[in-house]
């Protein structure tokens, strides 16, 4: 799981036994450093936390926790990342440590099996922006609300709307007696502020089931969190056929709204501006062809990151661990 630390006093009361990691989200990283001198506020809740007596202490706090952190890490032996966002990361604290990029599995193949893309020219799809994400400040509902807006106001009056209205549908988990239960009543009434509550949809602690419904009618996929490690959601909305409007960080940049076949699957924005451009170029601008054609190569990359090459990644890093312990018996 990466608690390094754990680890590495494995590493020092067993030195025989090799040890392998594989880190899905770094206790500390270098964005998490640099995000407490950030005056944009738009890295992540610790945006701007380092001034100050307060912020100063946080910061010494941090950047002595980042050294120690990695001191144990480069004592593991074999150490794979879920994500390009997560190795580069590790390979900047754990130096000189070298992670294998292992993605996470996903559930491509089952999503494949109960979605179907449109057919010939037409493409059935709703206009809605899907948001499947927890109700958690970092997941920055507030900014896709805030793009929504822009775009529904100054689009859904075109007579390409005129049978469908362009909707926005958020659905996560809310974990109880927590701030998440305010954090979305906050965000409902932000949509009442905005004057699109009849265009945007809340469900909480939805299904499986009911999450594939929106999977199969939904248009667009969206995701706001800054620095996202890897984003699984991501890879089930393109298995889907959704076109994906995600953050220009971490995960969903580097490894999973890339091009494929030389051709865009989605696109990258980090202001509500661009986000809301961002739901105009798919809805507004391309033609129904061509977004029928970026649904099927989306489809397609997302099978990068099924199960089954997961498990093939997985064997051969195993296998290093088997080869390791073998020369140290031998020894």
């Amino acid at each position: 799981m990466g608690y390094a630390f754990a680890l590495a006093f494995s590493h020092y009361l067993f030195p025989s036994v090799p040890i392998a990691a594989y880190v899905h989200y770094p206790t500390i990283s270098t964005d998490m450093l640099s995000s407490l001198d950030d005056k944009t506020g738009t890295k992540g809740i610790h945006s701007g936390a380092g001034t100050g007596l307060r912020g100063y202490a946080k910061k010494l706090y941090w950047h002595i926790f980042a050294y120690l952190y990695g001191w144990v890490g480069c004592r593991i032996n074999v150490v794979m990342c879920n994500s390009t966002w997560t190795a580069n990361h590790i390979r900047q604290l754990w130096k000189p440590t070298t992670p294998t990029i292992l993605y996470p599995p996903c559930p491509v193949q089952e999503i494949e099996s109960q979605t179907t893309l449109p057919t010939g020219q037409t493409d059935d799809r709703n206009p809605t922006v899907l948001y499947v994400a927890q109700f958690r400040p970092e997941k920055s509902h507030t900014l896709i609300l805030n793009a929504f807006a822009k775009f529904y106001h100054a689009h859904s009056s075109l007579t390409s709307f005129t049978t469908k209205k362009p909707h926005l549908i958020l659905i996560g988990s809310v974990r109880a007696n927590t701030p998440d239960e305010k954090h979305v009543y906050a965000l409902r009434l932000l949509a009442r502020e905005l004057k699109i509550t009849d265009a945007t949809t809340f469900i909480t602690d939805a299904p499986f089931s009911l999450i594939l419904q929106h999977l199969q009618t939904s248009s667009i996929g969206v995701n706001g969190m800054y620095a996202e490690h890897f984003g699984i959601g991501n890879v089930e909305g393109l298995a889907a056929g959704l076109i994906p409007v995600v953050h220009n960080s971490g995960g969903p940049k580097m490894d999973i709204v890339v091009p494929w076949q030389g051709k865009v699957i989605g696109f990258l924005a980090e202001t509500e501006g661009e986000y809301a451009d961002a739901f105009a170029k798919v809805l507004v601008e391309t033609n129904e062809r061509d977004r029928i054609e970026m649904r099927k190569r989306g489809r397609e990359s997302a099978r990068r990151f099924d199960g089954e090459v997961f498990v093939e990644g997985w064997l051969k890093e195993v296998g290093k661990l088997v080869d390791l312990r073998r020369k140290n018996t031998k020894s």
